[in-house]
């Protein structure tokens, strides 16, 4: 949780200076396509997730024009589905995401972006199992995408990705089985810059 809060704190300080003289602020919103990692059986067999939608929604603070830099403060709440093996389960977690974007415009309205994000797991859910608790709390995956600008509205496309293995454990009459909660997702977001 500090690390939480650090980094809301580092992404205030950089929304504050946007204001003062940066290129500015804002709000986005938009559908994630995810797939978590797989679930291993006796570390033997294993099952891939089937994709489903999710969202997000959060702020955004951008230093810089041309060349510029973006941290983010996103709630996300992704989606996979695990069938086969007698499993015909869904699974759900929320997190707080902080990329710090490094990007790029071109052209006037296009714009290219890579850089670190940062994930905190706030809650996971399998629909009719117990599970421990995350491994990792806090884990640090990648962000590479562009958009295009309209005046004040930006609409972009990322590709998310973990870079390690973050494991939960099932509970109950499932010993020996786990998930890889690190998400691989496409996003797609709107943007509004105040």
């Amino acid at each position: 949780m500090k690390h939480v809060i650090f980094l809301g704190l580092l992404l205030l300080g950089c929304i504050s200076y946007a204001q003062s003289g940066g290129s500015g602020f804002g709000i986005r919103a938009g559908v994630n396509y995810t797939n978590t990692g797989k679930i291993s059986i006796d570390d033997i067999t294993t099952l891939q997730p089937d994709g489903k939608l999710g969202y997000h929604v959060g702020i955004w603070g951008r230093l810089g024009d041309r060349a510029y830099m973006r941290p983010e403060l996103v709630f996300t709440q992704i989606n996979s589905s695990y069938s086969g093996e007698g499993f015909d389960e869904d699974f759900k977690m929320q997190k707080l995401d902080l990329p710090i974007l490094f990007g790029h415009k071109f052209l006037k309205i296009f714009h290219g972006f890579i850089g670190p994000a940062f994930q905190y797991v706030l809650k996971t859910d399998l629909k009719d199992i117990e599970l421990s608790d995350v491994e990792n709390e806090f884990t640090v995956g990648f962000q590479i995408g562009g958009g295009v600008n309209f005046g004040k509205i930006g609409i972009d496309l990322r590709y998310e990705r973990g870079f390690s293995p973050n494991y939960i454990n099932l509970i109950g009459d499932v010993e020996g089985v786990r998930l890889d909660t690190r998400p691989t997702q496409l996003i797609l977001g709107l943007s509004y810059k105040f």
